[in-house]
């Protein structure tokens, strides 16, 4: 089940079809795959072999698309790098990844230049830069390397169900880092399964514009080429490009964060009938609080998806067919998955009581690279535990309660971040929000409320902790303070980082106590 053969196989029966599109390039399936096939030569050609690690620093661009696919049918191993890492992070990354070689954008030479003499392993002339024609001394362009290439097959690489065919990283990794190995069964299963959950067909037309350097960009990028459609990609996420993208090119298909849909849902220039094209639009990294779920599900009826997942492999799926009957829900584990909900000693729980999410299935993780401790924690008698609390109801379906991390105890009471988000996002100045818990001398973690606001409005800390506290359920979910942000701390998968968010306030309080 190696996902090498399927580029090979568009390209020999369907070669005109458009394959991909990147601002002004369309590659039908038949060219893609010569821009493939040169690049994996190129590889062979600089002495790299079946398993070594090639790390990629860039941005979304199309030779990032093509390191995807040359990695696919040579067996080298792909090891996608955010973009955002600092120097420090990037070191321990390819350190820790054992990369082999750095394709990387021109941006990122100087950066490189203060980490090469900490990586031996990695050659002076395998330092490659894309976006450049005329790179730094000791670099060579991505144009060059290519160049001499052979844009025919490369060899076959003979590769079985468990060989790696990548290595994700945890965004932003600067400690020990974990990396999840992807072998090319856990990807076959990307293509089959989610092509089938999207009901995508070779007539689908996606469009990605979020990083496609972090996992949830598999969610579409695996089944595009298993079902051979069309793949628009994005430089990045930018409201009204996608409104034009979606009107122009009739899209069919869209993942997206919860910071995108909020920002295309606030934006002046949306309008329903702008998406009126879309079969499918997937939130997937955080849930989506109701309020935007409700309006979807009002205005672009039947369209609505949401995944609850982990990198490491396990998810649910709520269906477009359940968004609106089980508009709370995060779904079921689809076909050929298993979910328990488990108790402190790994005791299954009944319907309605929470505890720690525990799944299985076929894209489950082989392991952490090189980690078998961790893996070992992670992975217990077969079965992922998330870390991340929830309850299913009488029918089976999902309800996430919130990270396990970010529960707040708050005089001996379990308050869970996500039941006060939903409160405080239903005020209609409110755009965004992240509650996270602070040391209290008396109750031991008290809420404070990270919010932004639509443009134009002014909503002072004060009032909006007297109009939540006037709305919560119950007197411990009560929040102490909030900040207003202009826009909150992002990862490069453009999820929320409210641990940052967290740090940065304290920080600020102390500044203040001892100023």
């Amino acid at each position: 089940m190696d996902i090498g053969h399927l580029l090979s196989r568009h390209a020999r029966f369907r070669g005109e079809q458009t394959a991909l599109v990147f601002g002004e390039q369309r590659l039908g399936f038949a060219a893609l795959e010569s821009r493939v096939n040169q690049l994996a030569n190129g590889w062979l050609d600089a002495g790299l072999a079946k398993g070594d690690k090639v790390a990629t620093v860039l941005p979304n661009c199309l030779e990032l698309v093509l390191a995807y696919w040359a990695a696919a049918c040579t067996g080298i191993v792909i090891v996608p790098a955010s973009p955002l890492l600092q120097a420090a992070g990037l070191r321990t990354l390819l350190a820790d990844a054992d990369a082999a070689m750095v394709l990387a954008d021109a941006s990122f030479a100087r950066m490189l230049d203060s980490i090469r003499p900490d990586l031996p392993a990695i050659a002076d002339d395998r330092y490659v830069l894309c976006g450049t024609d005329t790179p730094p001394s000791g670099y060579r362009s991505f144009a060059r390397f290519v160049g001499p290439a052979d844009t025919g097959a490369p060899p076959d690489a003979a590769l079985t169900d468990d060989d790696p065919y990548n290595i994700m990283y945890s965004s932003g990794t600067t400690g020990a880092p974990k990396g999840i190995v992807h072998t090319h069964y856990v990807r076959a299963n990307y293509c089959t399964h989610f092509a089938s959950a999207w009901r995508m067909t070779p007539e689908s037309v996606v469009l990605h514009s979020g990083s496609i350097v972090f996992n949830g960009a598999m969610l579409d990028f695996m089944p595009w080429m298993f079902v051979g459609c069309t793949y628009i990609l994005h430089p990045s996420f930018d409201v009204d490009a996608v409104m034009a993208e979606i009107e122009r090119s009739q899209v069919t298909h869209m993942v997206m964060v919860p910071a995108q849909i909020s920002a295309l849902l606030n934006h002046p220039h949306y309008a329903p009938e702008r998406l009126a094209s879309l079969q499918m639009i997937q939130n997937v990294g955080a849930p989506l609080p109701v309020k935007y779920k409700h309006r979807l599900n009002l205005e672009l009826p039947g369209r609505f998806y949401e995944l609850y997942g982990l990198t490491e492999g396990f998810v649910t799926i709520l269906d477009r067919t359940d968004a609106v009957r089980k508009e709370g829900s995060v779904g079921v584990p689809p076909p050929f998955f298993e979910m328990r909900i488990l108790d402190e000693q790994g005791a299954d729980l009944p319907a309605g009581e929470i505890g720690e999410i525990a799944g299985r299935g076929p894209i489950l993780m082989p392991g952490y690279y090189k980690r078998p401790e961790l893996t070992a924690q992670a992975i217990v008698d077969g079965w992922l535990r998330t870390g991340d609390l929830g309850y299913v109801d009488e029918d089976g379906y999902l309800f996430l309660v919130d990270r396990k991390k970010d529960m707040i105890i708050s005089g001996g009471v379990n308050v869970y971040p996500k039941d006060i988000e939903e409160v405080v996002i239903g005020h209609p100045s409110v755009v965004e929000v992240a509650v996270f818990g602070i040391p209290d001398a008396r109750w031991g973690e008290s809420a404070v409320a990270a919010v932004t606001l639509r443009d134009g409005e002014t909503l002072t800390p004060a009032d909006l902790v007297a109009w939540t506290n006037a709305r919560v359920g119950a007197k411990f979910q009560r929040i102490v303070d909030v900040v207003v942000l202009a826009e909150f701390p992002r990862n490069a998968a453009a999820k929320t980082l409210k641990r940052e968010i967290r740090e940065r306030y304290l920080a600020q309080q102390a500044g203040g106590a001892s100023g």
